[in-house]
């Protein structure tokens, strides 16, 4: 029988890429649902998918239906943009972790399967070189440091899924992403300022002609991990052969990707050279320090480094990261830059 699979937050950057190479490689089923529908044109009109627009906080009845008679819950909506865990930290709890609590009360009573999108903000400050997700303690700042309400409802989450799986055996994996990046993460040709994560930031500002800038001065370095690897862990979580993946937490990045933020801005601006229409954009780019203060408000704080330790998933799953970062940049402006006229619609 082929697997069914409910998608909530399908047409995310995660859930759209998700939900298009199920179908293209896998014969299983997709019961999807968000807001939108706009990157999730490839899907649509597939037999095995079956979406209907919807929130999660509103449409209760279908999602209850649909987790009863799915095989694999993968509650995938969340706010995830820095900016909001400043400005809007309650919006964040209440659709972080009060809303995905609810879905994952109901796969607890159905006995069905979760595959729950943890985060490697997770890990906050820790001060370890290489995070793990057994021994890595989860280090967070003081409590008007508002930014860290995001990092504790995923982080209360994952000990109530835990939790769940001690006293109820609930099959779950915690999976946690670690800067996930490609085509379709946010909009480049949205010109607002922190409109975007970090990485489609940076394109945004060069297509702009805008300064990059550098949050105190862009010391911090990340994992940087492309899509298409990110979903080929996924698509052998969901498959969890031999159960290889029940009651696993995985780290899912890519630890050679690891790069400062002022490396990143220029690895963009050089990988630019390569399309003579935005020779101009080349020319004009350039690289600001601003404060963090200035860019995120009172309510930031940083973290510094973030790379993940992978044994974990490489051990039980076979999974190793196979896309380096100036590949993954080049596959993203290739799709954006080619898009650019349905974008700007």
């Amino acid at each position: 029988m082929p697997i069914k699979v409910l998608i909530l937050g399908a047409n995310g950057f995660i859930g759209s890429s998700l939900t298009r190479t199920i179908l293209q490689k896998k014969d299983w089923e997709v019961y999807g649902m968000d807001i939108g529908n706009h990157k999730l044109s490839h899907s649509l009109g597939n037999p095995r998918f079956k979406f209907v627009e919807g929130d999660i906080t509103i449409n209760r009845e279908w999602i209850e239906y649909h987790v009863k008679k799915c095989d694999a819950v993968i509650p995938l909506v969340a706010i995830a943009n820095p900016v909001q865990y400043v400005k809007d930290p309650l919006r964040v709890f209440e659709l972080d972790f009060e809303a995905n609590l609810a879905i994952v009360r109901q796969a607890v009573k159905y006995k069905k399967r979760v595959i729950f999108p943890s985060t490697s903000e997770v890990y906050g400050m820790c001060p370890d070189a290489e995070l793990d997700e057994e021994t890595s303690t989860l280090v967070y700042g003081p409590i008007e440091r508002q930014r860290w309400i995001y990092a504790n409802s995923k982080q209360l989450l994952d000990r109530v899924i835990y939790a769940y799986g001690v006293r109820d055996n609930l099959d779950y994996t915690l999976f946690r992403p670690f800067n996930w990046i490609g085509p379709q993460l946010d909009d480049v040709f949205e010109a607002k300022e922190g409109s975007s994560r970090l990485f489609t930031q940076f394109i945004s500002n060069v297509i702009f002609k805008k300064p990059l800038q550098l949050v105190d001065g862009g010391k911090q370095s990340r994992s940087f991990t492309f899509i298409d690897d990110g979903i080929d862990a996924l698509l052998r979580i969901i498959e969890n052969k031999d159960g290889k993946a029940t009651r696993q937490i995985f780290n899912i990045g890519n630890p050679k990707n690891d790069v400062s933020v002022a490396d990143l801005a220029k690895l963009i601006i050089e990988a630019f050279k390569d399309y003579p229409d935005y020779a101009e954009h080349v020319k004009a780019a350039k690289v600001v320090k601003v404060s963090s203060g200035q860019y995120f408000g009172k309510y930031y704080q940083d973290i510094q480094k973030r790379v993940p330790s992978i044994t974990n998933i490489k051990k039980q799953l076979g999974w190793t990261p196979k896309v380096n970062l100036k590949t993954a940049i080049k596959l993203t402006l290739d799709y954006h830059l080619a898009h650019k006229d349905y974008q700007l619609e």
